[in-house]
């Protein structure tokens, strides 16, 4: 029998951000598991964003890998992350969560009617050894882009002290699973009463040491599995009440993995494999990529968000596509590893200033070369402007921010003091890449199809490989010089 001490601790686990990182899940679970076989009470839980669709497990499985591992590692609770309410549908997460033995806690998010999802709880009170943890979930309320969904993701700091006094009654302590990044974690902590701990994640901060924000504790794992959170809560003898006596972490790159579990990945892993080998489109021909000139996989990427969004005409970074399309069968394993970013299309109103100024960044090689993470993006380099309704006239020669001599769609030049309805990807919208391209208005959010499905589409659509072929970057005075093929490749639109 273990002391007095042992009774009456509590050992509190947590991970966020694990982005489907299965080769640290088997630590993860050999690290709970031997916490749970000291005999003391554990309770264990996810901030979200455990689940990516860019690693095969979840993409062949649509979340059920994620959810199988999450039971095998013995999780009390977990909330949801930008990338399980945005990346899924509704549907397609009731089916994931449909095994999950353990609830799904998030507080600002339900359906347009309302109700929530079956799946979902608004809090939970969780028993482990005579602990009472009440549990409440927060995620980051990308109201735009879940209204799109049918999901109604609401301001997460409305009526939050009113739910955690109704939580407080029912449990010895109360805990916050806070998708939301560390400055709203700070907000909360500053604002509400009767929350012992946060629990954060969304922006993949790493707190080696706890924030105390008056009686609240702030914690963070970081990103990917490399640290797991180990938090220790003691109950007073006298009065009953229960204090955060250690906080702290965990790092598990060097860390024993467990065999059970990680037979289980490598399983989930050729499943997926299995079904991704369907094949999704046919291409008659090879369709290389170029992340500094302009290619025809890049044009073909650019077509599919204009015929798939509309515009006048549409702007992609090359960097979207980690490789080129071979001819033949395009399988959808293929399609995922070629477009792995969850990257969705939009319409957006932009100046033509600004339009232009992205173009001409697009001849630099700080730009196409540049490393981006974040914001969707699981590409290698951000890449060259791909256009598609666009003539782009340029002087390879001109000095950096000169290089544009005209622009132009079937119909009308572009001019700095003008608007124009452009098709792009979201992830400009939120600043990043081509930082000018973020300065649109009346946007319109079209989910939820990634890049991915667009690029299907446009290789069945008959003759879109020939369209792809057509130049759209001239360098002045060099009309003459395109090959039959239509794009001069060996020609590099960033040369000074």
């Amino acid at each position: 029998m273990g002391s007095k001490r042992d009774r009456d601790t509590l050992t509190i686990l947590h991970t966020n951000d694990l982005h489907s990182h299965f080769e640290q899940m088997g630590r993860i679970a050999a690290f709970i598991l031997a916490e749970k076989a000291q005999g003391k009470p554990v309770c264990t839980l996810d901030v979200g964003d455990h689940m990516d669709r860019m690693a095969i497990e979840t993409e062949g499985s649509l979340g059920r890998a994620n959810v199988d591992i999450l039971n095998r590692s013995g999780y009390d609770a977990v909330t949801i992350g930008n990338n399980e309410g945005l990346t899924f549908t509704p549907a397609q997460l009731g089916e994931a969560y449909a095994s999950l033995r353990c609830p799904v806690i998030c507080g600002n998010v339900r359906l347009e009617d309302g109700s929530l999802p079956p799946w979902l709880k608004t809090s939970a009170v969780v028993e482990s050894g005579g602990f009472r943890i009440g549990v409440l979930g927060l995620t980051a309320p990308f109201t735009d882009f879940y209204k799109l969904l049918g999901i109604d993701a609401t301001d997460p700091f409305a009526a939050l002290q009113e739910r955690v006094n109704e939580l407080r009654e029912r449990a010895d302590i109360v805990v916050l699973l806070s998708h939301l990044g560390l400055a709203s974690d700070e907000r909360i902590a500053g604002m509400t009463q009767g929350i012992d701990l946060i629990l954060g994640g969304h922006t993949h901060h790493l707190l080696e040491e706890p924030i105390a924000i008056g009686g609240t504790t702030v914690c963070a794992a970081g990103k990917f599995g490399r640290h797991i959170g180990r938090i220790v809560v003691e109950r007073s003898a006298e009065t009953g009440g229960c204090v955060v006596a250690e906080a702290g972490l965990v790092l598990l790159d060097d860390a024993p993995s467990d065999d059970r579990t990680d037979r289980a990945i490598a399983m989930h892993h050729e499943e997926a494999l299995e079904r991704l080998r369907r094949v999704a489109a046919v291409s008659d021909r090879d369709l290389p990529i170029d992340y500094e000139s302009e290619s025809q996989l890049g044009n073909l990427l650019a077509q599919s968000v204009r015929q798939f969004a509309g515009g006048e005409f549409s702007l992609v970074n090359s960097g979207q596509a980690l490789g080129p399309v071979p001819a033949g069968e395009i399988t959808e394993g293929m399609l995922h590893a070629l477009c792995p970013s969850p990257i969705n299309p939009c319409v957006v109103t932009l100046r033509g200033s600004d339009i232009l100024r992205s173009l001409e960044q697009s001849l630099l090689p700080e730009y196409t070369g540049r490393k981006l993470t974040g914001f969707g993006f699981r590409g290698e380099r951000l890449g060259g402007l791909c256009a598609d309704g666009l003539t782009i006239v340029y002087d390879p020669a001109g000095e950096a921010y000169a290089r544009i001599v005209e622009v132009r769609t079937s119909e009308r030049t572009i001019e700095a003091d003008g608007e124009y309805r452009v098709g792009t990807l979201d992830m400009f919208t939120f600043g990043a890449g081509y930082e000018s391209l973020s300065r649109g208005t009346d946007k319109t959010f079209i989910l939820p199809e990634f890049l991915r499905d667009l690029l299907r589409m446009e290789l069945g659509r008959p003759g879109a490989a020939e369209q792809a072929a057509m130049p759209r970057w001239v360098p002045s005075g060099a009309q003459s010089g395109l090959n039959a093929g239509g794009i001069e490749v060996e020609r590099r639109r960033n040369q000074s």
